[in-house]
């Protein structure tokens, strides 16, 4: 078939720059081995690459770099970090935090807009813009350097309308011409995602989910959601509201109609990181530490995940259970292989609060998802979406058979 030896030739050179990636500076003879390729192809391919601007070599070394014990001066080769730059951008009511990556993933700049109280639609335009150029300028580069950027926020922009949709929290990014106006003020291709939908994407790309296909991430930080992973592929729903858990109807907690509007009732008002102030108050905990509700509920899980008995934990349990409510409503519909516990009040219970919330789950659920603790605590909304922006950009970069 005509064209068939340039696709042979592009599959093989994206074998070999993902296997980069993934191990880092490698040698000809490596490289070949976990190719399958003879060391001559492999030789030629690397050639290839290194002319495309993809591949650079990083100078010589032995077994530390996974070489099979070849001679002293095995010349290493790995991925150009200056062949691409992406971007991500995490939006809270509190700030606008941008990162840009290189192309091999790390985080060469970064910087924070801080936004209270800022309400009108065109001071959203310049946050996101200040943030992208400082942080672009911090990586010594300058804004057309970056492909592709993805902003994070909570909620979701409806696909028909354009508009954002279950975050009244977000001052200013409500306007119906927003997207426009970001549009025209940054010459990239801009993705919008859903904040807890990106850090279920970096945990699936880097973490607690990596190899899992059909997951379930729970978000408890500065509010309750999840993201749905079915097929190794996003659920985002008809309105992109899918994972918007907070509002799901559960036993034990007030039936609240027009939640939206209310902006309460159901599963948040059961297991948000707000009631778990009050639940220690009523427990006769006295020493409650102040703060934001998100910062306060991370340090009353994390006191009770360290002791054994009195009211903290039964604090714990109690939070457990909530938890575990909302969860066997999930895991009755969707039947995950796991579910990721992730968000400063949920990671900060560690074992113990992970262990209660399996066995309240086992009695509560028909099947038995596993429960794990998220890995990627650093910044897991902006990580994932540096990954999403990288993915897209690895793809239009690797691609040489263009």
């Amino acid at each position: 078939m005509a064209g068939t030896p340039r696709v042979l030739r592009a599959m093989n050179d994206r074998a070999a720059l993902d296997l980069l990636l993934e191990h880092g500076p490698l040698s000809r003879t490596r490289l070949g081995k976990l190719t399958g390729l003879s060391k001559p192809t492999a030789s030629q391919l690397l050639a290839r690459l290194e002319a495309a601007g993809l591949v650079v070599a990083t100078g010589t070394g032995g077994t530390g770099a996974g070489e099979g014990r070849p001679g002293p001066n095995a010349q290493l080769y790995a991925v150009d970090p200056t062949a691409a730059y992406a971007a991500g951008l995490d939006v809270t009511p509190e700030r606008v935090l941008a990162a840009v990556a290189d192309i091999t993933g790390r985080t060469v700049g970064e910087y924070a807009v801080p936004t209270p109280g800022r309400r009108s639609a065109e001071p959203v335009v310049r946050q996101v813009t200040t943030a992208l150029d400082e942080a672009v300028k911090a990586a010594g580069l300058i804004r057309s350097d970056v492909r592709r950027l993805v902003i994070g926020t909570p909620g979701a922009f409806d696909p028909g309308t354009g508009r954002l949709r279950y975050a009244s929290h977000l001052p200013g990014w409500h306007s119906p011409t927003l997207l426009d106006e970001l549009a025209a003020a940054l010459p990239m291709p801009v993705e919008y995602e859903n904040d807890v939908n990106l850090v279920a994407l970096a945990e699936q790309r880097l973490g607690a989910a990596k190899g899992h296909d059909d997951f379930v991430l729970l978000w408890n930080e500065g509010g309750l959601g999840a993201a749905v992973v079915l097929g190794g592929r996003l659920h985002r729903g008809f309105t992109g509201g899918a994972g918007e858990v907070g509002f799901l109807p559960v036993p034990g907690a007030p039936l609240v109609r027009h939640v939206t509007k209310a902006n309460s009732g159901g599963f948040q008002e059961l297991a948000g990181s707000q009631v778990l102030p009050r639940l220690a108050r009523e427990l006769g905990i006295a020493d409650i530490p102040d703060g934001p509700y998100a910062e306060v509920a991370a340090a009353l899980v994390a006191r009770a995940a360290d002791v054994t008995s009195g009211p903290y934990r039964r604090l714990l349990a109690t939070y457990a259970t909530g938890l575990a409510t909302g969860l066997a409503a999930l895991v009755s519909v969707l039947d995950p292989e796991l579910i990721v516990l992730s968000g400063a009040a949920l990671t900060s219970g560690g074992e113990p609060l992970r262990g209660l919330v399996q066995a309240e789950l086992g009695e509560l659920a028909a099947s038995r998802p596993r429960l794990v603790l998220g890995d990627v605590l650093e910044r897991p909304v902006l990580r994932g979406a540096l990954e999403s922006a990288l993915t897209t950009t690895r793809d239009e970069v690797f691609d040489t058979s263009r």
